[in-house]
């Protein structure tokens, strides 16, 4: 009752977040759901959103698409129902499509108190790449977080200030770069990599913590 906000969590790739465990927390390595213990140790309620039962996954075009959009601002409604406290989307890697373009729908609703994208999707080349999106249209707190050694192709660092610099209308923005972890492993676009903050998950969860707290440049 009185959490600081309520976090929806999304999950990067196709959207799953892996079988509940018997400990009653989703099994899936991304960053965001194994770092859930961390979240809640901060005091917020927490909202882990799944890709459609029906779907075998999301991509880049279902993310943006009406469906998909539809069934966000259910989860956003059903989210409302619980608490009163301001919502949060906090993405990563591919959800942060789903992010932007659910802020941008929801423009006028009041549903949305604010926004996290780590590991944005920033490569042009990507159907609806974060920064294609109409950046303009979104008008709550935005915090664009992303891993100076991330090397996944789709979410090139150096791409990154693209991001913040179409959010011109975001009454508080900003671009954290971060630099720290160890022992990457596998795929560079996967979660064990530094695109997944592998060895510095509590230090990311603080820093979006904080600021989810208190905004500021």
């Amino acid at each position: 009752a009185d959490a600081p906000a309520t976090l929806l969590i999304l999950s990067g790739g196709a959207g799953t977040i892996g079988k509940v465990n018997e400990n009653g927390w989703p099994a899936s390595g991304n960053f965001l759901i194994r770092s859930g213990k961390q979240f809640a140790a901060h005091g917020f309620n927490l909202a882990m959103v799944s890709k459609p039962s029906d779907l075998d996954g999301l991509d880049p075009l279902l993310r943006v698409s009406e469906r998909h959009l539809d069934d966000m601002h259910k989860v956003l409604r059903y989210a409302r129902a619980q608490s009163d406290a301001p919502i949060w989307l906090v993405a990563t890697s591919q959800s942060t499509i789903s992010a932007a373009a659910v802020a941008i729908a929801e423009r006028d609703s009041g549903l949305v108190a604010g926004m996290v994208l780590s590991s944005s999707i920033t490569n042009y080349r990507i159907p609806n790449a974060v920064p294609k999106l109409d950046l303009e249209r979104i008008r709550v707190p935005v915090l664009v977080m992303h891993h100076e050694r991330d090397a996944c192709f789709a979410c090139r660092p150096h791409e990154v200030a693209n991001i913040y610099d179409g959010l011109k209308n975001s009454p508080v923005r900003k671009l954290l770069m971060v630099n720290g972890g160890s022992d990457p492993v596998g795929d560079p676009c996967e979660a064990r990599h530094y695109h997944g903050y592998i060895g510095m998950e509590q230090e990311a969860v603080d820093l979006i913590a904080a600021w989810i707290k208190k905004p500021m440049k």
